[in-house]
């Protein structure tokens, strides 16, 4: 019977992809993120950031300083099922944090969030209704019913690191299409375009030669104007996070 070497050729002495080796950790220092937004019905001639709210842009501003969220459920159903939130603190360090939801408004959490990336059910069962993720009376993060998550195309470089954004896509449904705007904001700046492009009944899939550089602390955001019809809206890119010292 034949016998097959099935270990990892980076274990015999060989050399893998360099993205293969970061997903692995086996380079120090870097790591990876890809984040991904859906927008379920952007309406004709609105535009907004491409996240679970319609016809909306990310209300940014909410998160001027820092401070704790509190988490809503739309239904009984989803009583003290637990919600992860994942952001960055007051100093931009990354921060974790699970709320129960035992009341059906008010689930406040302890930390303060300079920033919100996603939100996701904790557990084997998905929401049954709406989560609503709010600082103050602003909704920074929606889980619609039963998908189980955030999808938000909205990212901030966490303190000390460095993002290269390698590739970004956004898709369109058929019979629509939009324009996308690739915005960036470095700390103390204004958003300022990074990327823009066509995309209609389809996808639109760009590969940077070299890679788009965010220092610490950039704000990224996605967005998409609709021109013809209703429109469901997806965008997602792929980030190579690099700490210039040390390892992560």
């Amino acid at each position: 019977m034949a016998v097959y070497d099935v270990r990892s050729i980076s274990q015999v002495g060989t050399s893998e992809p360099f993205e293969l080796q970061v997903s692995r950790g086996q380079i120090p220092g870097h790591s990876f993120v890809h984040n991904l937004g859906e927008t379920p019905a952007m309406s004709q001639n609105e535009s907004g950031t491409v996240w679970d709210v319609n016809d909306t842009d990310y209300p940014w501003s909410a998160f001027d300083t820092a401070g704790t969220l509190t988490v809503d459920r739309a239904s009984a159903s989803d009583a003290d099922k637990k919600v992860i939130l994942s952001g960055l603190d007051a100093d931009y360090n990354p921060l974790t944090e699970t709320v129960t939801l035992t009341n059906a408004t008010g689930n406040a959490t302890t930390n303060s969030f300079k920033r919100l990336f996603n939100a996701r059910m904790n557990g084997t069962s998905v929401n049954v209704g709406a989560v609503t993720v709010k600082k103050g009376v602003t909704t920074v993060g929606l889980i619609r019913a039963t998908v189980g998550q955030t999808l938000m195309s909205v990212y901030t470089v966490p303190a000390g690191l460095t993002a290269y954004i390698t590739q970004g896509v956004m898709t369109v449904q058929d019979g629509a299409d939009a324009t996308g705007t690739f915005f960036v904001r470095p700390l103390g700046d204004r958003f300022t375009i990074g990327h823009r492009f066509e995309v209609a009944s389809s996808e639109y899939v760009y590969s940077f030669t070299c890679p788009f550089r965010a220092p610490e602390k950039t704000d990224i955001d996605v967005r998409a104007a609709v021109r013809s019809n209703n429109a469901l809206i997806t965008a997602a890119y792929d980030i190579i996070l690099v700490k210039e010292q040390g390892p992560l």
